[in-house]
Parts: structure tokens; sequence; C-alpha cells
């Protein structure tokens, strides 16, 4: 799962678990989290959940090594402008079998009427920037090539001041790579791996004809790319402009800003190995983050192309012991998966215990649904109400997410 995945955890009554080390996941590059108000679960008095919660203003340690965040490019640092003044008015930027590249503008200044477009070789994929701008990332292509064009008048000045310099380029390792930098943090975490017996999740696409309620919840979750190197998985929550992630994640506007969210990335069809080309949008605010609860609500960019794939809602209620559950996910940054089976359970995912040790003591919900990282901040639905349960952050086999009970308690008013 995309940040969290930690270690497996006694049973809830055990008194003498491992504490578990305090973290800030460091994301990759430059990326670093900031410190964000601390918010400490109070609402729902006399509910069991509440109960637990009392006086749990420690955060319990979490050990950083089972925290999901893994590299899957590298950033390089590169020096290709287009100015004015210059004879060209294109510069491809490749690096052989990248499954991305994602180019970082130091400086754009243009004249008014003036833009810039990013975009494959073909044509197909392309993004278009009209205003200047200063240390701020391109949305990322898919493939090994980018083409920066700068378009300008023909009477336009011919300024060395004006124009474009791309100062570094994020490259996507292959998926093939991404897979095995996965297997390698998995084994090094047993046995707090997520995947829990055997990899049960299916891509969204093989349960299109047989679960057709279930594929159409999972449209509202989206892929995270972090600072172009890092990734997790967030979804929308309520109608308006709202979306959530881990805390882990990240938590402050600026990086919020350097995080693209794709929408629609899907398999073409079960089996596949051809994706559906995703919408892409980038963040734009925080409105609330909590380390104890790991949760962001953030806004993004251009809401209206994203407005199509739907939303998903909070529930008002604690998960209920053997609930059926399933949870859309984009593991180690692939097209959308399920995870909606468990042998573990005999059969379904199934809420494991409804109160369970996240950051602060009984604020959880466990269950053996396989995971990966890649897969934070995903949410973990009901079957029956197709309603978030939890937020889903943390391995362990038991995996567990913050009961969507309590971050509904805090952000409500927000969503």
């Amino acid at each position: 799962m995309a940040a969290s995945e930690r270690r497996p955890r006694a049973e809830q009554g055990t008194r003498d678990r491992k504490r578990r080390k305090a973290v800030l996941a460091a994301t990759a590059g430059a990326l670093a989290l900031g410190g964000a108000a601390v918010v400490v679960p109070t609402a729902f008095a006399d509910d069991p959940v509440t109960e637990a919660l009392a006086g749990a203003a420690e955060i319990l340690p979490v050990d950083d090594a089972l925290l999901g965040l893994v590299d899957v490019g590298e950033v390089k640092e590169i020096t290709e402008s287009l100015t004015y003044a210059d004879g060209e008015d294109a510069v491809t930027v490749s690096e052989p079998d990248a499954g991305y590249v994602k180019v970082h503008f130091e400086r754009m200044l243009l004249d008014a009427g003036d833009y810039v477009t990013v975009a494959n070789p073909e044509g197909t994929e392309s993004y278009r920037y009209e205003e200047s701008m200063v240390d701020r990332w391109a949305t990322s292509i898919s493939g090994d090539t980018a083409v920066v064009e700068l378009h300008r008048a023909e009477s336009g000045p011919a300024s060395d001041a004006l124009g474009v310099l791309i100062d570094r380029a994020a490259y996507g390792f292959a998926a093939d790579v991404v897979d095995a930098l996965v297997a390698d943090k998995a084994d090094q975490a047993r046995p707090e791996e997520s995947v829990c017996s055997g990899d049960e999740k299916r891509p969204s696409a093989c349960y299109r004809t047989s679960y057709p309620e279930v594929v159409e919840h999972a449209d509202p979750v989206a892929r995270l790319l972090i600072d172009g190197t890092v990734l997790c998985t967030a979804f929308r929550v309520g109608e308006s402009n709202r979306l959530l992630t881990n805390h882990h994640c990240f938590t402050e506007t600026w990086e919020a800003k350097q995080t693209e969210v794709w929408f629609g990335y899907d398999c073409v069809a079960c089996g596949a190995d051809t994706a559906n080309i995703p919408v892409k949008v980038a963040g734009q605010q925080v409105l609330k983050t909590s380390k104890p609860l790991d949760y962001t609500l953030f806004t993004v960019e251009d809401f209206s192309r994203i407005d199509q794939f739907g939303y998903l809602e909070l529930s008002d209620r604690a998960a209920k012991l053997g609930e059926a559950i399933y949870i859309p996910q984009h593991p180690a940054g692939r097209p959308t998966e399920i995870a909606m089976e468990s042998a573990v359970d005999g059969g379904n995912c199934v809420v494991k215990n409804a109160v369970y040790d996240g950051y602060v003591a009984g604020s959880d919900v466990s269950y053996y649904c396989d995971t990966e990282f890649g897969s934070s901040g995903s949410p973990v639905i009901s079957r029956d109400t197709h309603e978030v349960l939890a937020l889903h952050h943390f391995g362990g086999c038991p995996n567990s997410g913050v009961n969507a009970q309590l971050i509904r308690a805090e952000i409500g008013h927000l969503i």
C-alpha cells in the first residue's frame, strides 16, 4: 500500500504490544513532510471507538521501515532552454525505457498570448501552460520521451530573458523494475508484508460484469505521483472539490502542488496489459491534515475535468466485525486493482477487528484484504452500503485503516 505497510500486531486484547517508532516518512528527492498541527480525536462520546481512544493523545511508535513509500523513479539534473532569441522552438527530454518523463521548469516567462506545451512525440498526450511560473513541475508524460515546445507570435520580442528553462526531469522506472522494488521491499519487511495469503487482488476490469457496483465505486479512486517519484492513492470524498489521502503521503499545500492525481487509470480489459489514458490534474491546497488519524484533505486544480468520476462518502457509523469489504487501490502505481477476496477469511474480505491500534490506540479497523506499497490512502468500502469504513494506511496482516467515523467527525463540515 502506498505509504504505509507495517508489522503484524498481536490480537487487540494483548497488552504487551511491541511499541512502534514514530515517523515522518520522507518522500523522494527534495520532498520533506512538513509539520502539521496535531489533532486528537474527541468525537462520538459513549461510542466504543471513542472509549478506546480516551486519553490517547500520545501517538504510538511506528517503525519507519514499515511505511510503504517507495521511489518509483529518479530525478536527474539537466540544462535545457527555449528562449525567444533561439532559432529552435522545441526540445526533447528522453530516457530509454522510462515509464514516464516529468520535466521541471526552473523558470517560464512568457509574453501575453504565448504558451508552452509538453507532449509525447505522437501528440496524443499533451499539456498546455499559458502563464509564467517559477519552480514548477509539468504534468508527466507516459513513455520515455517528452517534447517541450514554445509557441509564440511571430511578431514577438527576440529576447533571451523570455522563454523556458528546464533544470531537471523525473524519469519513472519501467514497470518490471517497479515490481521488483516492491517485491524487495516486501521481503525486507517480512513478516510485515501486506499480501496476506497469496495476492488475491484483481484488476478492476475483471469485475465489470460480475460486480458493476463495486467497479463504479472504484472510479473515484486516484493514483498519486508525489514530487515526481513517490506513489500513494487518494479518492474523491463528497460532491465538492475534496480528496482524501494519508498524512504520511503529504501534509502541506506546497507538497499538494507537486503532486499529480490520476483518474481513470485502469486496464482496458481483464487480463490486458494496456491501460486507459488517465486524466491527470495537479493538487492545489491542503485543507486539513492529522497525524493521529493519518489523513490529509486536499483540493485539485481543474476540478471540472475529474467531476465525471463520481465520489465516495465517509460512513457515520463504526465498522462491524465480519462485515464484507473491498479496497480499490493503485498498488505499486499499477492501474486500479480491487481487493475483495481473501483466503484467510474463507472467501470474502471482511472486517477482522472493528477496533484496532493505529497511530493512536483504537483508531483503526483491521482486515486481511491484500494491499501493497502504493496503496496507502485507499478507501476501505462496505460491500453492503458502498460507504467508506476506513482510510487504509498500514500493512501487517492484518492490515488496517483509520476508522472513517472518526475522520468524518473532524472534517465533515469541510466536505
